[in-house]
């Protein structure tokens, strides 16, 4: 019997934030993945290892978790003022579909780095020394990314003493700028209220009715107030990824808020759409220890913030929540913005299960409707290998 060969891709292993994925030139792609479609999806499902029904992905580069079943494409912009396109695709592991209805924050960081090592960024533009500021274009949801990107010997700088908490190691700063991150043309709150009455199943709280903050910023989130639920917000991965029928009811909240947000028409249309949208759960300030065992003192924080990403609580924070977080807490009267003490405030420094993390956000309100100018956080970035990924030729 003939058994078809393997092929090889050129690839990048990167880490960007605290998650990490596979980096792709779109043209190192094969032609009939360069476009979207079924064989593109096959062929990253088959990269990463999925589906795979032990939910391990032992057999691609993925690493069964939300935060590592992850795939880039990037080719030099086809939008004016822009450098390069990046285009996301998070893929489910024991389910065979690939998820491209939002952004991942965290390697947005690495977009940078990996567009100006890969002679995707004018050569004249790199200095010897310095910053290059890269201008992306986010093609999942047509927005703009601007990051800074450190230069040391002509080369991108990937070494360095900045910390980011759910990175075991230091490494150097990248600034990210998300410009007008709200989804659709300032469509931040989508049902039009800060705080709306989410319908769901009396088995998800007593009542039926669960307080909540639904926004369009970086990614569709829904926050909810973690007592509502029973909860103190400062749990960790297992407190809740042990417990099955907390997941139940976490998908039952993120299903009926995504038809509440109009992404879906009906409800059995969430389990497709697993990436978005992204919920969380907030509490106000106090003392824990974090995954780490790092102590994260109740007077270093603003609030406590944790988020579930792919049916699992993510055991950081997703970037682009991140910039959820920030734009909510821009806005006075938002759940995010009551569990930090409520008033007017441009950045916050929440507690999430692996420490902390600052963000930013200008809010102004213009025309009756809330806009999100930009939200800013400080990630890192790093080749974690390079070279040629394989699989086998008949898996597209």
């Amino acid at each position: 019997m003939a058994h078809v060969p393997q092929i090889r891709i050129p690839a990048t292993y990167m880490r960007g934030g605290t998650s990490k994925g596979v980096f792709f030139r779109l043209d190192d792609l094969p032609e009939a993945a360069r476009v979207p479609g079924e064989a593109r999806d096959r062929l990253l499902m088959r990269v990463i290892g999925s589906p795979d029904p032990y939910q391990k992905q032992i057999d691609g580069m993925g690493g069964a978790t939300s935060s590592t079943s992850k795939t880039v494409i990037l080719a030099k912009s086809e939008h004016p003022g822009h450098d390069v396109d990046y285009l996301f695709g998070q893929v489910a592991i024991d389910k065979a579909f690939v998820d491209w209805s939002g952004n991942c924050g965290n390697l947005s960081a690495a977009v940078g780095p990996f567009a100006i090592s890969n002679g995707l960024i004018d050569p004249a533009r790199i200095p010897e020394n310095g910053e290059v500021e890269v201008r992306i274009w986010q093609a999942n949801i047509g927005k703009t990314i601007v990051s800074r990107v450190p230069i040391t010997d002509g080369q991108v700088q990937e070494t360095g003493d900045f910390e980011l908490d759910g990175v075991t190691f230091p490494a150097a700063e990248v600034p990210v700028a998300f410009k007008d991150p709200a989804d659709g043309e300032g469509a931040i709150f989508p049902t039009g209220q800060l705080v709306d009455d989410l319908e769901v199943p009396a088995e998800v709280v007593e009542g039926g009715i669960l307080k909540a903050t639904m926004i369009n910023a970086g990614i569709p989130t829904v926050f909810v107030n973690a007592a509502d639920l029973g909860y103190t917000g400062s749990e960790l991965q297992e407190a809740i990824n042990g417990d099955a029928q907390a997941l139940e009811r976490f998908e039952a909240i993120r299903a009926h808020a995504a038809l509440r947000m109009g992404l879906i028409s009906e409800l059995g249309e969430a389990a497709n759409r697993q990436h978005t949208p992204k919920v969380a759960f907030v509490a106000p300030p106090a003392s824990y220890t974090a995954s780490s065992g790092k102590a994260v003192e109740a007077d270093a924080i603003d609030l406590r913030v944790r988020a579930l990403s792919m049916g699992k609580l993510h055991h950081a924070m997703m970037g682009t929540a991140a910039v959820a977080i920030a734009s909510a807490a821009a806005i006075e009267g938002t759940l995010v913005n009551l569990a930090a003490g409520g008033g007017k405030r441009r950045a916050v420094t929440f507690g999430h299960p692996s420490g902390t993390l600052r963000v930013g956000a200008e809010a102004s309100l213009v025309d009756g409707r809330w806009v999100i100018d930009e939200a800013l956080m400080s990630r890192s970035a790093r080749v974690l290998m390079e070279g040629f990924v394989r699989i086998p030729g008949d898996s597209f």
